[in-house]
């Protein structure tokens, strides 16, 4: 989503601009009703955006004009699709980790593809036969994990708490992330395709839940004309456990954290659709995302009771 966040730029500058993912679609990470919304309004609903999905930047050639000429092979066939040809491109393809020259070989650790080190819970590097190595931890990129500042942050912090003597570990599923566009996309644990797959596999799949209110029902976004935007939660109808919070509209970079940090503390919905928040703010939006779900209880149940 980094060309998305560029295009957001640029076309606010005045620029034409092309997206390019090998993808079947864009934002193919993000949950699929964002993934929707974030095209109408992100995409096709500025004549300044135009994209190509489901192909390969092959070749990228300076032209005698001062251009680039860019060869698209189709993602399927493996075939030339398409010529065209820009003024300039930028490549948003994300990182690679810088793990060469460690020594890591000679210590018998065998590099993940992409050439990530693996690691433990703890942070601890693991060697080739998945024993982890007790005074060596790698965070960050370099692990693969969650490839963003704070996740590495955060990783960090657990790995010295570690090696102190205080266990500890990152739960990735409640690192937040977001998109800078305009309006801003964010999201927090998994998308309802995974929840849904995920139930499925563990016998639940009847206690999956989902709720979703509209940025058009609030009334700061609307007195600050930014109206674009839902916000939906995946959710267990038994526990009230939240499983995944997707946000697209006027603050939810922000508006993310309250989620993230109530899956993170082990907050349920019994508690959160009690919590009040301050009127008129944009904060409304969880407020009524809370709300809105359909639990199977009127109070929070017994561990026991919620998991049967």
């Amino acid at each position: 989503y980094i060309g998305l966040e560029f295009a957001d730029v640029y076309t606010a500058l005045g620029v034409q601009v092309t997206l390019i993912e090998a993808m079947p679609t864009l934002m193919p990470g993000f949950d699929s009703e964002i993934r929707r919304l974030a095209q109408r309004v992100l995409v096709d609903g500025r004549k300044s955006v135009d994209y190509h999905t489901n192909v390969f930047a092959t070749r990228v050639t300076p032209t005698t004009f001062g251009g680039v000429e860019i060869e698209l092979t189709d993602a399927s066939t493996r075939e030339v699709k398409d010529v065209i040809e820009v003024d300039a491109v930028m490549v948003a393809t994300g990182r690679r980790p810088y793990t060469e020259g460690l020594g890591l070989e000679d210590m018998g650790v065998e590099k993940l593809r992409g050439g990530f080190i693996p690691v433990n819970d703890k942070m601890q590097v693991l060697d080739s036969n998945g024993e982890a190595f007790e005074n060596i931890y790698a965070i960050g990129d370099a692990n693969g994990k969650y490839m963003l500042a704070h996740a590495a942050s955060a990783q960090g912090i657990s790995a010295i708490e570690n090696i102190v003597g205080r266990e500890n570990t990152v739960n990735h599923r409640h690192v937040p992330a977001a998109c800078f566009t305009h309006p801003e996309i964010s999201f927090v644990g998994v998308d309802e395709d995974t929840a849904r797959k995920e139930a499925e596999e563990g016998g639940y799949a009847d206690k999956i839940g989902v709720a979703k209110v509209s940025f058009k029902g609030n009334s700061k976004a609307l007195a600050m004309k930014e109206p674009d935007g839902m916000a939906k939660m995946i959710y267990r109808k038994d526990s009230g456990e939240i499983l995944g919070v997707h946000i697209m509209g006027l603050h939810s970079a922000d508006l993310i954290h309250e989620a993230s940090n109530a899956m993170a503390a082990g907050q349920t919905l019994y508690e959160l659709r009690m919590m009040v928040h301050a009127h008129p703010t944009v904060a409304e939006v969880l407020d009524e995302l809370f709300k809105h779900a359909q639990l199977e209880h009127a109070v929070n149940p017994e561990p026991a009771l919620a998991m049967a």
